[in-house]
């Protein structure tokens, strides 16, 4: 990993997500709404992806050796701002920007406008044919960069996912490694109820790729999952899957029944910090 302008190196994975899920209820506020559940659920893949994982530099964010990491799902953007603006790709003071006019914060994740953004990613069920695209060309370049793509379990509805898992499968593309947030909610209801995906890890080893599932919410099993990850020396692509909780770190979110996209009321945003707050680990 190659952070070479990292702000505040020494804190722990656990301590980076926090800070993520932070940055993300604070952009939430500015709002009063959004794909919060989310950004809270998926924060310690992120830390460990961009505190563990990942080679980067903050402060070229086009970098020719980095790795790619590409955000399929384009309403999670909250939760890759909090990332980024955590590992100091963008400063923590534009937080307050999110969503407004002229922001390089925008609702919904866009190439365009964000520093660390490698995609837009707002029509679903494409980011693992756009990693599958990067992958090949970064392997006939000879580059030792991976390529990273983060899904979610409601775009294996989507017909072109599979394409795209075949597809990697066939060309054995070993620096990409594609990561799953199962959260079990879309917009219509809890994923598997709309589409059952399960059994997950067989249909991935059926197209070719090396499968690790672990609990989303736990550091040290994704650590060891990323790892093996980037590191195994079985042939193919590689995939993380992740189960992980809505809302995790915020007690009274997790128990709302729908929870897809939040709406919270001004004087709860106080209290979903002080709730994040009292469970923090250190």
């Amino acid at each position: 990993m190659t952070q070479e302008t990292n702000i505040r190196p020494n804190l722990s994975l656990a301590e980076r997500a926090y800070r993520i899920r932070r940055h993300a209820l604070r952009m939430g506020e500015v709002q009063g709404q959004g794909y919060i559940a989310q950004a809270l659920g998926v924060a310690d893949v992120l830390a460990v992806s961009y505190f563990h994982a990942l080679t980067y530099r903050p402060g070229e964010p086009e970098w020719e050796g980095r790795d790619r990491f590409l955000l399929s799902i384009g309403h999670y953007a909250i939760a890759l701002y909090a990332a980024l603006i955590e590992a100091g790709v963008l400063p923590e003071d534009e937080l307050e920007t999110y969503g407004g006019d002229d922001s390089r914060l925008p609702m919904s994740g866009m190439a365009a406008y964000t520093p660390g953004m490698e995609i837009t990613g707002g029509s679903l069920g494409q980011g693992l044919s756009i990693a599958v695209g990067m992958a090949l060309a970064l392997k006939r370049k000879a580059s030792k960069a991976y390529v990273y793509c983060l899904f979610s379990d409601g775009e294996l509805d989507e017909g072109a996912v599979w394409e795209a898992a075949m597809s990697a499968g066939s060309h054995k593309l070993d620096n990409l490694i594609g990561v799953v947030d199962v959260n079990n909610m879309q917009a219509d209801g809890p994923s598997k109820g709309v589409l059952n995906f399960e059994p997950l890890g067989p249909k991935f080893e059926a197209f070719g790729w090396n499968v690790e599932r672990v609990d989303g919410n736990d550091i040290d099993a994704l650590v060891r999952a990323f790892d093996a990850a980037r590191h195994g020396a079985a042939p193919g692509p590689r995939i993380v899957i992740c189960d992980t909780k809505m809302a995790k770190g915020v007690p009274f979110l997790e128990a709302r029944e729908r929870n897809h996209f939040l709406r919270v009321e001004a004087e709860e945003w106080t209290l979903a910090l002080a709730a994040l707050d009292a469970g923090r680990q250190i």
